[in-house]
């Protein structure tokens, strides 16, 4: 075997130029792979990432049966709950934690009645965290010892006509299925450029949603907010032991939709991927095509040595996985250097926030990553088809006919 590779590491830079060609291709077409899933990356944290600290969280836990009702917003108390909070806050991989109560309701003012969902949070516990804390435009955000104030969205206070210091009724579903109706000062107005949630969602404060539906020192849910988009399954994995009796779950089941967007964004340059290393390939086919009829005389004479055809054909086969090797190794430097680079100085969106609903909430530049999640998948691609490239020069290699081959000129 030591053989082969000496001969064909010396095959290989029989023809620098020709072999520098395609480990360019190759290597630029890995690059710009890695180029892309970096940038990727870092466009689902600037995008999806602040999406999820919107919906709610990286990890929700709820108490056992909740998920089976989790379209009515049933007030099932968390047993516990803040040694669920301790428990996930000892997650190096975890940013906040807090309690929360959800449920739903109506608020309703001169314009008219709107179906919310309310939300009683830990304002000073999620306000690091917070993209509604950040992006409050009127007003003031929450405290935990807040009374009969509520936090609406721009779009809802258009739509009611209200601002900030204005009184509205809201009506929310207690315990018991009781209706509970207040009157509440809005305190503030946050604007995150997603319409539809502003207009549905509204927040009290966790103290005044325990007295409103009945849950006096109790939450309904325990809000898990990570530092890193893709670290669910790992922080889960790590508070699984010790939280039996509970429902667990991502956004990714919380939120399918999110997740197929992301899945198709990757499907699609997964495509793109195969398609640039087919092209990079054509240019291995035709190198060792090349060098079948330019070394006909040394494979003649390899074969009257004694090498069998499928050694021949093995050596031409080592020389493309050889050739996709290199490319794959230079591609890879290529790759981290300018990920390395960019994610240093990061390329700044905040001009285009307004193309897309979703694009409003990237909050500044976005920062690729490394682009290394899919190292593995693309260079198996690289050196499959930098191989099958071989096949056909191999085969051919192969099939010559030593005594035509010595007297070919």
């Amino acid at each position: 075997m030591n053989l082969y590779l000496r001969l064909a590491w010396r095959n290989i830079w029989r023809h620098r130029r020709r072999t520098l060609i395609v480990v360019l291709a190759i290597g630029m077409g890995l690059a710009l792979m890695m180029f892309y899933d970096g940038f990727v990356a870092g466009f689902e944290q600037a995008i999806y990432a602040n999406a999820i600290k919107v919906l709610g969280g990286n990890i929700q836990v709820h108490a056992e049966g909740y998920q089976a009702e989790a379209d009515q917003n049933p007030l099932l108390p968390v047993e516990n709950d803040q040694v669920i909070v301790q428990a996930a806050l000892a997650q190096t991989q975890v940013a906040a934690a807090a309690r929360r109560i959800n449920t739903g309701g109506l608020a309703s003012s001169r314009e008219g009645a709107f179906s919310v969902n309310i939300v009683g949070i830990e304002p000073e516990m999620e306000q690091p965290v917070s993209l509604i804390a950040q992006n409050v435009v009127a007003g003031r955000y929450l405290t935990a010892a807040d009374e009969d104030v509520i936090l609406i969205g721009k779009g809802l206070a258009d739509a009611m006509d209200v601002g900030v210091g204005d009184r509205i009724t809201l009506v929310g579903r207690a315990t018991h299925n009781q209706m509970r109706q207040r009157t509440m000062t809005v305190a503030g107005i946050y604007d995150v450029g997603l319409r539809d949630i502003e207009k549905r969602t509204i927040y009290i404060s966790l103290q005044e949603a325990q007295i409103l539906y009945d849950l006096t020192g109790q939450s309904t849910e325990v809000s898990i907010s990570l530092k890193q988009l893709g670290q669910e399954p790992a922080v889960m994995n790590e508070l699984k032991p010790g939280l039996n009796g509970y429902e667990m779950t991502s956004w990714e089941t919380n939120f399918p939709e999110m997740e197929a967007a992301i899945n198709a964004k990757g499907g699609v340059m997964n495509i793109f991927s195969v398609i640039i290393l087919i092209i990079a390939g054509i240019g291995i086919l035709n190198l060792l095509l090349m060098a079948v009829y330019e070394r006909t005389r040394e494979i003649g004479l390899l074969a009257a040595l004694g090498m069998k055809p499928r050694q021949i054909s093995f050596l031409f086969l080592l020389e493309g996985a050889m050739m996709g090797l290199v490319g794959l190794v230079f591609g890879v430097v290529l790759g981290l250097a300018i990920n390395g680079i960019l994610g240093q100085i990061g390329f700044d969106y905040s001009s285009f926030s307004t193309l897309t609903e979703y694009t409003a909430l990237i909050n500044g530049r976005v920062y690729p990553t490394l682009g290394l999640d899919k190292l593995l998948q693309r260079g198996l691609t690289v050196v499959i088809i930098a191989t099958l490239a071989a096949y056909y020069p191999a085969r051919e290699a192969a099939q010559s006919d030593p005594a035509q081959a010595l007297h070919y000129v």
